[in-house]
């Protein structure tokens, strides 16, 4: 670890003004962002007795190795810049809120030709409506079933839709009314989307149109003596009516409001949000944070907000009225930052009375139950993965704790499409952003070691080369030349694990010694009977198996062999259909893409006869009877082999 003072700026260096400040550590990754009033005092109360700092601001300051600053015109500037570095470099040391559960979205997928509405959860996409999220899922389940009475759309996947299109007969859903069966053209595609949209306005609170055009449906079917469609649209507006009074009013029908409450300790905080429209609670969501400085209360906001309205594509979701426990300490800052977003006016306040103070009141208690909650299920797992870091630091008599450690492994089948790969785990914890994969040719692909040789080789090859293109790290202003982007391969793990034995381990220890990389230590897990392989040992190292620094090894061992079998079949696959496909006469690039996206596989494009195959745009009768000649004559399966471990 550093000692501050070797990094610690002259105080006259740092200027007055407001900003934003980055600590890097020693191989130049991000750390910690920041942004002040005053930089140079902000800067400073880090280094005059970093002894008396809080335990993980002591930690930070002495795991950096340089600080440099960004001076901005205003305190809003510095909002949005230390926002911005925060989400790209996601440092170690800043607060990252995370779902503590991760919910359930009604979407319905407006970016596609027959869009379709499913219940969805994870990241969201560009041009996808989302509505929620829902809590519990049967909720969600529910109000779609109903919705589809009145709104039959597509809720069927891609797979299901192509091959009702192919049979020419829709699924359950078009049997029973509740789709309008795009498939088979009972409705046109234009009139389809214009029945997405009215789907997509009902759920947006526009309701009293439809309910009236029913009602009056419902009349004129009664006067015509048409009673059996009159019932029916008397079911469908008891269907709306419920999906629209699913939450009780708790507000008057104009509030619309995020109302956020959260409960703390020493070490974590979980955040609650109540999302109020039209009077009535739509959706309810949760966060837990890891407090990793001296944090206060208002900073705890304003990093929540910032982060969750920043993430926020669809801007117009931002509601007019945004309640808060305590406002941040530049509250005026943030709610110009949020309207600007929204492009109208938010307000941001605390309440202090009334039935809106009284809705706090509960999301303060939902966010106490989700600390107490989230606590008791993840206590185990963090003393699981302590007690692995720390058996394995001392199985192997390490000095520096394992706070990255990557494993390598390479598949292939019988020496064909071989493919190298490389995961990643910090703190105990797989890290797959910074999963990487290596395809392995010419010489190096004879044989596992050799194989290993060259990914390994490749690996630290970059990162000696983004360490030796990073430019010195000098405190004070930012260094034009240095973007700050970060780099694929320039920080090393603290420990490298590689499937196998005694050889394995040392030709790969090997080929780090002929880079010139000697403080990298390496390990192999032999699967026959678990062992731990040390270079240059005789003998191996036999973990207890109760033992959790074993149990580690073995997720790490089993996670990159399940990555490299991934994109090796996903090589092979891309290889056998281009080969295949390659052989048609006449048949160009373009032509195989549109295929392939008609089909969807090479097994389907063989198996479709002469007349399907010309319902591709652009194959006409000539070219569908190459194609289908072709891959008939080619349709010997071959030995499929066996995976290399």
């Amino acid at each position: 670890m550093a000692d501050p003072a070797s990094y610690r700026p002259k105080p006259s260096d740092i200027p007055t003004d407001p900003g934003v400040y980055r600590f890097k550590d020693e191989h130049g990754r991000i750390i910690y962002v920041g942004k002040a009033n005053n930089l140079r005092s902000r800067l400073g109360s880090y280094f005059v007795k970093p002894g008396n700092l809080p335990p993980k601001t002591r930690t930070m300051v002495h795991m950096a190795a340089a600080v440099e600053w960004t001076v901005v015109a205003s305190e809003q500037e510095a909002i949005q810049l230390e926002y911005t570095w925060i989400k790209e470099f996601t440092p170690r040391f800043n607060i990252m809120y995370r779902d503590d559960k991760s919910y359930p979205y009604l979407a319905v997928t407006m970016n596609e030709k027959y869009p379709r509405v499913m219940v969805m959860r994870g990241d969201k996409r560009k041009g996808v409506k989302y509505f929620g999220p829902f809590y519990p899922a049967k909720a969600i389940r529910e109000t779609v079933d109903r919705m589809l009475r009145v709104f039959p759309i597509r809720s069927c996947s891609a797979g299901v839709f192509r091959r009702a299109q192919l049979a020419n007969r829709p699924c359950l859903m078009g049997y029973i009314d509740k789709c309008a069966a795009p498939c088979v053209n009972r409705i046109s595609q234009e009139d389809h989307y214009a029945l997405a949209e009215d789907f997509v306005a009902f759920m947006n609170g526009d309701v009293r149109p439809y309910l009236r055009e029913l009602e009056e449906h419902m009349k004129q079917a009664v006067a015509e003596l048409r009673y059996e469609d009159a019932a029916r649209y008397r079911d469908d507006i008891e269907a709306l009516k419920k999906v629209f009074e699913r939450n009780a009013v708790v507000l008057p029908e104009t509030t619309e409001a995020d109302i956020f409450a959260f409960s703390e300790d020493e070490l974590e905080a979980a955040f609650q949000v109540f999302h109020v429209r039209d009077g009535r609670i739509r959706g309810q969501r949760g966060w837990v944070v890891e407090k990793v400085d001296d944090t206060t209360k208002p900073q705890l906001v304003e990093q929540l907000l910032l982060q969750i309205y920043g993430d926020m594509e669809d801007t117009e979701r931002i509601p007019p009225e945004v309640l808060v426990p305590v406002l941040p300490e530049n509250a005026d800052d943030v709610e110009t930052w949020m309207t600007q977003r929204r492009g109208a006016l938010v307000d941001l306040r605390v309440p202090q009375r009334g039935t809106k103070r009284q809705l706090m009141e509960t999301v303060q208690e939902n966010a106490n139950g989700a600390l107490r909650l989230h606590k008791s299920r993840r206590s185990g797992d963090i003393t699981a993965r302590s007690a692995a870091l720390r058996e394995l630091q001392e199985a192997l008599n390490f000095d520096q704790p394992l706070l990255r450690i990557e494993a390598y492994d390479i598949s292939h089948v019988q020496g064909t499409n071989v493919v190298g790969s490389m995961v990643v785990f910090e703190d105990g914890l797989p890290k797959k952003r910074d999963y990487r994969k290596f395809n392995v040719t010419g010489d190096a692909a004879r044989d596992d070691t050799a194989a290993m040789d060259d990914v390994l080789t490749r690996r630290f090859k970059n990162y000696l080369r983004e360490q030796s293109d990073a430019p010195l790290v000098l405190s004070g202003e930012l260094d034009p030349e240095d973007t700050g982007d970060p780099k694929k391969f320039s920080y090393p793990p603290s420990l490298v694990v590689v499937d196998g034995g005694l050889a394995q381990v040392n030709a790969a220890q090997q080929a780090l010694l002929n880079l010139g990389i000697d403080d990298i230590p390496v390990v192999g897990l032999a699967k026959r009977l678990e062992e731990l392989w040390i270079p240059g040992d005789d003998f191996p190292m036999i973990l207890p198996r109760t033992s959790q620094g074993l149990y580690l090894l073995q997720r790490l061992r089993d996670e990159s062999h399940r990555f490299a079998i991934q994109a090796h079949r996903a090589k092979r696959s891309k290889s056998m259909i281009h080969s295949a496909l390659d052989e048609v006469p006449g048949l160009g690039e373009r032509r195989r893409q549109d295929l392939l996206k008609h089909f969807g596989s090479l097994k389907k494009i063989r198996a479709a006869n002469i007349d399907e195959l010309q319902a591709v745009p652009g194959i006409g009768p000539k070219l569908a009877e190459t194609i289908h000649t072709t891959l008939s004559t080619d349709s010997t399966p071959q030995e499929p082999g066996k995976l290399a471990p």
